[in-house]
This record gives C-alpha cells, sequence and structure tokens, in this order.
C-alpha cells in the first residue's frame, strides 16, 4: 500500500479511487467518507483533485429528504470515459497487492485462526460465492468487525465474507453445505492453514 500511497498522492486518494473502480453509481460526500474512512476534509481534498484530473464528475440529483419533501444534493461518480481507467484499475485492483495487505496478521488477532481463504476480489474472480473464509476459535466479533471495515476501506468494496468455528465448519463439511463447497472447490487462494483442519478437507 505504501508504494501506491506515494504513486497516487497518498492513501485517502488510493481508497477513494478504489471505491468509484469497483462500484457503480453516484456518491454523496457522507457515503465516501463512510465507505472510505477518510474523513470530511479530505474527502472533500481530494475529490476536487480527481475532478480536475477529470477521473469523477459531480452532478447534482433530485432525491426525497427526511420528511417527504424533495432536496438536491450534489453526488460523484466515476467518468467512465476517462482515457487512463484500465490501466489505473489494472494498478489498483490488482489481486496480487490486495492479498500483500497483511491479511494474515489481521486476522491472527480475532481469534485462534485455523483456515485464511480469499477468493473474488483477492483473486481477480468477479463471481465467486465470497471474498474470504475464515475459520477461528474464541472469535473477538467487534475486533472481527473493525478488521472487516478496515479492509472494505482500502479495498473500497463491501466485503462477502463467511466466519465459522472449527466445529461449525467441520458440520459444515460433513453435510455438504453448499457455500462452503463452492469457496473450496472454485478458484481461491489458501493464506493460512494451521494444519488441522487440511486432512479433513482432503477427505471430502
Amino acid at each position: 500500500m505504501d508504494i501506491l500511497a506515494k504513486l497516487f498522492g497518498g492513501q485517502a486518494r488510493v481508497r477513494i479511487m478504489r471505491l468509484f473502480l469497483l462500484n457503480n453509481g453516484n456518491f454523496e460526500i457522507a457515503e465516501i467518507v463512510s465507505h472510505s474512512r477518510v474523513t470530511r476534509a479530505n474527502v472533500r481534498k481530494e475529490i476536487n483533485a480527481l475532478m480536475s484530473l477529470d477521473f469523477i464528475r459531480q452532478k447534482t440529483i433530485t432525491k426525497e429528504g427526511a420528511r417527504g419533501g424533495k432536496k438536491k444534493v450534489s453526488v460523484w461518480s466515476l467518468n467512465n470515459h476517462f482515457p487512463y481507467l484500465q490501466p489505473i484499475k489494472e494498478i489498483l485492483i490488482d489481486p496480487d497487492l490486495l492479498i500483500q495487505e497483511d491479511l494474515i496478521a489481521r486476522f491472527k488477532q480475532v481469534g485462534r485462526m485455523k483456515l485464511l481463504i480469499v477468493a473474488g476480489v483477492f483473486i481477480g474472480q468477479e463471481k465467486s460465492r465470497a471474498d474470504l473464509l475464515l475459520v477461528a476459535d474464541k472469535i473477538k466479533k467487534t475486533l472481527l468487525n473493525q478488521v472487516i471495515k478496515g479492509l472494505e476501506a482500502e479495498i473500497g468494496k463491501e466485503l462477502n465474507y463467511v466466519v465459522f468455528d472449527s466445529k461449525e465448519f467441520k458440520y459444515r463439511l460433513d453435510m455438504y453445505d453448499k457455500l462452503v463447497c463452492d469457496i473450496i472447490d472454485k478458484p481461491h487462494e489458501k493464506l493460512f492453514d494451521s494444519g488441522q483442519l487440511s486432512t479433513y478437507i482432503s477427505k471430502k
């Protein structure tokens, strides 16, 4: 991430650019702040910079207010005709770079990790059932949520993930649970394996 931050002008800009590259539609300031976890002041600064490059464009839309009235709001969206869109996308959403975001160290904090599998956005497979499968015991749910939210902000996309403890994971394997089988049988990358589940999985 440090190399990308230097190349593209800081982590805030990388997060915001990824947000627009990976999500279709219009974003209000508050939505960009929420998704990227960048301060409102920095979001405004980066939006102005990206608009000056014509990477994103601004428009005004009318939406319903909290009390049923109409109000006009400013929104921003990706300029799909930006001339260097594809090369930038290939750099910022390079699966190898996403996997190198010290994922193992992050998830080891949330519990006794047994297995960590990545798919989907982490390996460039848009149609995967999940982006991440974590098997861990004694999971600290609050910390897990923080790790996931942090990753989503950096990657610029809401992650599809599944988390099981060892007992439930084995049970789902025994039942040939479709979700688990789809993740294991389809393209994925195993980032961590304690060894305790490898033999069990291989028998299925």
